[in-house]
């Protein structure tokens, strides 16, 4: 099948991972290939073998970043799941591979991929131990702010009101850009039902950006971390690439420095355990 052909032409270097002792076959194992796109390995051997025959679109996205497919080729996978590939007015989520090098070689920052309805595509292991685990969690952004449980980043009123502001501008300004995107009209009414704080900011209009700002993250293992956290543009794919640093020779910086190493390390425990 296509995605065994994918997977064994994909150096486990060129994903991030390290290519580890002897190989029976070349490119990725079925374990690290469901580990990058967040599925069960059984689930890969099941579609390699056309026993999964309605994977969703969730899945076939997931494992197209997982792949670092180009956008045509991702296409293609899309067409073979028996799934019409994202339309031109939908919000873009494809992640091209000049962003996956970019991300390769800021191993040593926190820096997550967002689209621009503030879904998070991906996150690299430092941003995961950072600002915990989210298995079965929502991954949007906007709707974790409006309803989900406090997370770590620390929250004054004034700066909580300034990002719900900016997130609902932000969204209004996607939601006008790609008027056939499904999923971003279901966020939306479903956000406007069960917020009455979105329902008011969407409905007054209010005008805001989701700019650099200093966070302090409370860390259950490392402490209190006051970092700087930008949000960087991908021209020409809409996503947004959030960037979390700390002042070099701060106790922050040593701080972020041992996340790093302890951090990454239980969570490469726990992926083994899973």
């Amino acid at each position: 099948m296509a995605l065994r052909h994918w997977r064994e032409h994909v150096s486990p270097q060129s994903v991030g991972l390290p290519a580890g002792g002897r190989r029976r076959a070349p490119g990725l194992r079925r374990e690290e290939l469901a580990q990058l796109a967040g599925i069960s390995a059984d689930y890969v051997v099941r579609l390699e073998q056309g026993r999964a025959t309605s994977p969703s679109a969730q899945v076939v996205e997931a494992l197209s970043r997982a792949l670092r497919l180009p956008q045509e080729e991702q296409a293609h996978l899309f067409r073979l799941a028996g799934l019409a590939p994202p339309g031109p007015g939908t919000v873009p989520r494809h992640i091209t591979p000049s962003v996956h090098r970019l991300l390769d070689r800021l191993a040593g920052t926190a820096v997550a991929v967002f689209d621009a309805a503030w879904n998070q595509l991906l996150a690299n292991p430092l941003y995961t131990a950072l600002m915990g685990e989210r298995h079965g969690e929502d991954l949007n952004g906007v709707r974790r702010n409006f309803l989900g449980a406090d997370g770590r980043v620390r929250f004054t009123p004034e700066s909580r009101r300034a990002l719900e502001t900016a997130l609902v501008a932000d969204l209004r300004r996607t939601a006008g850009q790609y008027p056939a995107d499904l999923d971003l009209r279901s966020l939306i009414a479903d956000l406007r039902r069960r917020s009455a704080r979105f329902a008011e900011l969407w409905e007054s209009g209010a005008v805001g950006r989701h700019e650099a700002a200093r966070k302090t993250v409370d860390h259950p293992d490392v402490g209190a971390l006051s970092l700087d956290c930008d949000v960087l543009s991908v021209a020409g794919s809409d996503l947004r690439i959030m960037v979390y640093t700390a002042e070099p020779g701060t106790e922050d910086a040593d701080r972020l420095a041992l996340l790093g190493v302890i951090g990454t390390q239980s969570l490469g425990v726990e992926e083994r355990r899973g």
